[in-house]
């Protein structure tokens, strides 16, 4: 399976966006998820996570409540919806997905097929 992550960008503070994952080779309802990211300097984190199936999603506590992580089939694509955007939050975006787990993750050991990743700025 491919993975192709994009929608980053350079934004002011408080404004949204939408991140796109775009999945390729197999039915992505095969695979649990994720959104990670990696700020300069900084260990990749967890920031989402959708089930197989899109009825269960998690996230990090740094963007509850400002974001929203959905799939469609159709598309067989993945965004992430964030709103309210800090500073922050800038980093490399990567989207993943794990064939080994049902349920969900936050771990990035988990997921064993990553995209390359797209950049979100953020200016204060």
């Amino acid at each position: 399976v491919q993975l192709q992550a994009s929608g980053g960008g350079l934004v002011q503070a408080g404004d949204s966006l939408r991140l796109s994952c775009a999945v390729s080779g197999r039915p992505f309802s095969n695979y649990l998820m994720g959104w990670f990211r990696q700020a300069p300097g900084k260990e990749r984190e967890f920031v989402a996570a959708s089930s197989r199936n899109g009825g269960s999603t998690d996230y990090a506590d740094s963007v509850k409540g400002r974001s929203t992580v959905s799939r469609d089939k159709g598309k067989n694509t993945m965004y992430l919806q964030m709103s309210n955007l800090k500073p922050e939050d800038t980093a490399v975006y990567y989207c993943a997905a794990s064939s080994v787990i049902w349920g969900l993750r936050s771990d990035p050991q988990y997921y064993n097929y990553w995209g390359q990743g797209t950049l979100l700025t953020v200016s204060s």
